[in-house]
């Protein structure tokens, strides 16, 4: 019997092996096409919040002119940026090939996972998987999205406008904004997963919606840290990063409260069901 148990660990384990190595492949391959492309990619995606035409900017310049009757946001028509290192272009693009690699395989690596832990849930509970396996993908590409979108743009705005000397002349370095953009995008991406870890925490009685209310004030605190943490020491930007945070919080209490009622509706039947 030990030996069975054994055998079947040992299944497991292989299984898994096998959907890692696919999940490195489907990265590896999406890293492919991201370094093949990499120099459209680096001319519109990833310096494409230091230019005036970016569609944030254009949004926030169209209702401030309604407004104000100006731009709000003016950005220098060059945006600088120097290399100081023989291979620092080439380590720019690894980083970027690899983690946009991450955010383009990442539904498959989720349906991977799915594969892999499905088998052994029962219908009704893999009926449920398949809405946390799709919001897993979903909230993760809605933070990256997020980053992109609604945070990077104000940091680059302020690092850009802030001066404290019209002597200095602004050059940029190119690792810097790289660990910018990464550090701000992928962190709002796994911070979006958050509400799954509130599901699971809940389902398995750790967290209830009456605690996260009560300590409502205290997981303020901690998402403006957070935010400033994955923003640069602007406020604009820490804010802006804090927002959907606070959203995302009170939304994750709404999940909290239901995945609560299910489970304690379902440790209520379980007498019914024994007698």
């Amino acid at each position: 019997m030990s030996e069975g148990k054994e055998m079947s660990f040992l299944g497991h384990i292989g299984e898994l092996r096998g959907h890692l190595i696919r999940s490195i492949i489907a990265i590896v391959l999406a890293a492919f096409i991201v370094g093949f492309n990499i120099n459209w990619i680096m001319d519109h995606i990833f310096f494409g919040p230091t230019r005036n035409d970016f569609p944030t900017f254009k949004i926030v310049n169209h209702f401030s002119r309604m407004i104000l009757g100006e731009d709000s946001i003016t950005l220098p028509k060059d945006f600088p940026v120097r290399v100081q290192r023989l291979y620092q272009q080439f380590n720019v693009m690894m980083a970027v090939s690899i983690f946009g690699g991450i955010v383009v395989a990442f539904p498959y690596i989720v349906w991977e996972l799915w594969r892999f832990i499905s088998p052994a849930l029962h219908p009704n509970e893999r009926k449920n998987s398949v809405f946390i396996i799709n919001a897993v993908w979903v909230l993760f590409m809605t933070g990256v999205l997020c980053g992109y979108f609604l945070i990077l743009p104000f940091a680059v705005n302020f690092g850009v406008i802030f001066k404290i000397s019209d002597i200095i002349v602004p050059l940029y370095d190119l690792s810097d904004y790289t660990t910018l953009f990464l550090q701000v995008v992928i962190g709002m991406g796994v911070i979006f997963l958050f509400p799954i870890l509130i599901y699971f925490l809940t389902s398995i009685g750790i967290l209830t919606p009456m605690f996260m209310k009560t300590y409502r004030r205290h997981a303020i605190v901690l998402i403006m840290v957070v935010a400033a943490i994955i923003t640069p020491a602007d406020v604009l930007s820490m804010l802006m990063a804090a927002f959907p945070l606070l959203l995302l919080y009170e939304f994750s209490i709404v999940m909290c409260s239901y995945t609560y009622k299910k489970a304690q509706k379902r440790e209520g039947n379980l007498p019914a069901v024994q007698d």
